[in-house]
């Protein structure tokens, strides 16, 4: 059904009115960025605005388990096996489920997935959602996100410098690169933490355009 936005005059301001059973159009918003960026602090903001967080990586956790071995150690052997034994939209597709059922259940008009790695998972989620699906890619300099990762400090590659190069370059050869370059929205992660998070806020909250001559 199409609605048409309808801006009534009523001797003060004019306001938009909208029929009671209009609901905004869905969005599902795939993030994109490399170790340090700050992809996951946008996760949190979403949680904090009550919008459901599809993780991609806790498809492959889930899988580790089921394989009877440790995430933590593991994860990237079972990602790859993933993919070579379902081909290599697996991850994507093992979570569609999850984004289905966080708009059906929830009744959700804004989703997040976390965690794109290749335009294949892109494909995945366009041909699932359509023009719903936005990709949004969070981005910060080398120096700085290594800065970050050797703070956050979860284990001794963290502060490895030409670790984060070498994991950079697998994954910008994975097709992350093609990923950020595709992106609908870009957030550049340089300044203060809450300023990220406001731009962040902004983005999720925002609203469908309605055009008040129609």
């Amino acid at each position: 059904m199409v609605y048409k936005a309808v801006w009534v005059r009523t001797g003060k301001r004019p306001h938009l009115s909208l029929p009671a059973d209009y609901r905004p159009r869905m969005r599902v918003f795939g993030t994109v960025g490399l170790a340090g960026s700050g992809k996951g602090e946008l996760a949190e903001v979403a949680h904090d605005e009550g919008i459901p967080v599809v993780t991609m990586g806790d498809v492959i956790r889930q899988a580790c388990r089921d394989r009877g071995l440790d995430p933590a150690e593991d994860h990237g052997t079972v990602a790859k096996a993933l993919r070579e034994e379902h081909g290599p939209a697996a991850i994507a597709e093992r979570s569609l489920p999850m984004v289905r059922a966080a708009v059906d259940d929830e009744d959700a008009e804004t989703v997040v997935v976390d965690g794109l790695r290749s335009m294949v998972e892109v494909e995945a989620f366009r041909e699932e959602f359509g023009e719903a699906f936005e990709i949004v890619s969070v981005e910060a300099p080398f120096e700085l996100r290594a800065e970050r990762l050797a703070e956050r400090g979860r284990d001794a590659s963290d502060s490895d410098l030409e670790a984060l190069r070498d994991r950079d370059e697998r994954e910008l050869d994975f097709g992350m690169g093609e990923v950020m370059e595709a992106a609908d929205h870009r957030i550049e992660n340089t300044d203060t933490l809450e300023s990220f998070r406001a731009r962040a806020r902004e983005l999720l909250a925002n609203a469908p355009n309605l055009d008040p001559s129609q």
